[in-house]
């Protein structure tokens, strides 16, 4: 259900003065309107579902209104960021992520890609995850991207950001289910896998700069996303996604809205009837903030096309994998102390790496005329 402009009344969240807040009728990608699904229809939730997967199968990509989360929730959120993020250097690297064996807290953005400096990403980020007791087995067993979280030392911090956590995630529970209705598959099959997931939050600051845009020169460079899919508060420009054609589009910031994405899992659950789709953040030069929550399974959940979607051709193109190899095979990649770690052989347990994600697709150009 596309939301009707007229109708959308949500107060934006801050922006810079030179970053304009669109309205839905500039949104490049599907806004649907979750509002129904609070109504409990059988109608309501079927027509939500049918939006849903139409966006799932064209381009993987779009924006969900009257999500059940406050915009004030949302803008404390963001504050909460920007009031670590300004701390100094010094007092953020206390919380180095380096410091677990499971990826919690502060990376600098120099922990950004495994050739830098050749290639930067102009983000730092505070990475947390689903709350997990420090004796779990996955946790106790060395990399895995299951344990408890570490918190600054701020006053109310860690209220506020977790509460948001929490929040974020039922909707995403939310979005599973009415997914699983579209694919007509019993929610059940899904959420079985979610007992002690690898969902991770991360506050990102992408870094004010006066470097080019280039391919060496990004916010973040191209990539899907290793999960179920995402679910994306955003504070200003800078998003460029695949359209339901492999060209590059705009995703700019609307307010109210959150954006989301299919992620590697459910392309693989569907036997690649929903996209995970490409996207990457250009390097503005500009400060900017933004909220990804990667909705995922647990560590040792196995995936694989559904019964349903178990062709000869899926089964070939999508091989069975576990959920939390196939998040640290692509990690791995991503930040250098993991890198430093996998050269010292202390990298446990070890995974091939492979040169890129298996779910990338190449982007076409636009055509002329």
């Amino acid at each position: 259900m596309t939301r009707d402009l007229k109708e959308q009344a949500a107060p934006a969240r801050e922006i810079a003065e030179d970053q304009k807040a669109l309205t839905i009728d500039d949104a490049t990608l599907p806004v649907i309107d979750l509002g129904p699904l609070a109504e409990g229809t059988p109608e309501g939730t079927a027509a939500v579902a049918a939006a849903l997967g139409k966006a799932a199968r064209e381009s993987g990509f779009f924006y969900i209104v009257n999500h059940g989360i406050p915009q004030e929730q949302v803008d404390a959120t963001f504050a909460a960021s920007r009031q670590f993020h300004e701390m100094t250097r010094s007092e953020k690297m206390k919380n180095w992520c380096g410091f677990t064996n499971h990826h919690r807290g502060y990376v600098p953005y120099e922990e950004n890609g495994w050739d830098f400096p050749k290639t930067i990403n102009f983000n730092e980020a505070w990475d947390m995850s689903y709350e997990a007791p420090a004796d779990h087995p996955d946790h106790v067993a060395g990399w895995r991207m299951t344990g408890p979280n570490v918190w600054p030392d701020i006053p109310g911090w860690k209220q506020t950001v977790s509460g948001y956590y929490d929040a974020v995630f039922a909707l995403g529970l939310t979005l599973l289910d009415t997914l699983a209705l579209e694919l007509d598959v019993d929610p059940k099959e899904l959420r079985q896998h979610i007992t002690t997931p690898c969902s991770q939050l991360r506050l990102l600051h992408y870094i004010a700069n006066d470097m080019p845009a280039t391919k060496e020169m990004m916010g973040i460079g191209a990539h899907s996303d290793f999960e179920c899919f995402t679910i994306l508060a955003t504070g200003g420009p800078g998003l460029q996604v695949m359209n339901a054609d492999d060209v590059w589009i705009e995703a700019p910031p609307i307010p109210g809205t959150f954006v989301v994405n299919i992620g590697d899992i459910f392309e693989t659950w569907s036997g690649g009837q929903f996209k995970s789709t490409q996207h990457r953040v250009i390097n503005s030069g500009k400060e900017r903030y933004s909220m990804p929550l990667f909705f995922g399974l647990d560590y040792h959940a196995v995936v694989e096309p559904l019964e349903k979607f178990r062709t000869p051709e899926a089964l070939a193109k999508y091989p069975t994998m576990r959920a939390g190899e196939h998040l640290m095979r692509m990690t791995a990649k991503g930040f250098r102390y993991m890198a430093d770690a996998r050269e010292k052989g202390v990298f446990v347990p070890d995974y091939e790496i492979p040169d890129e994600n298996p779910f990338k697709r190449e982007a076409r150009q636009p055509a002329q005329g």
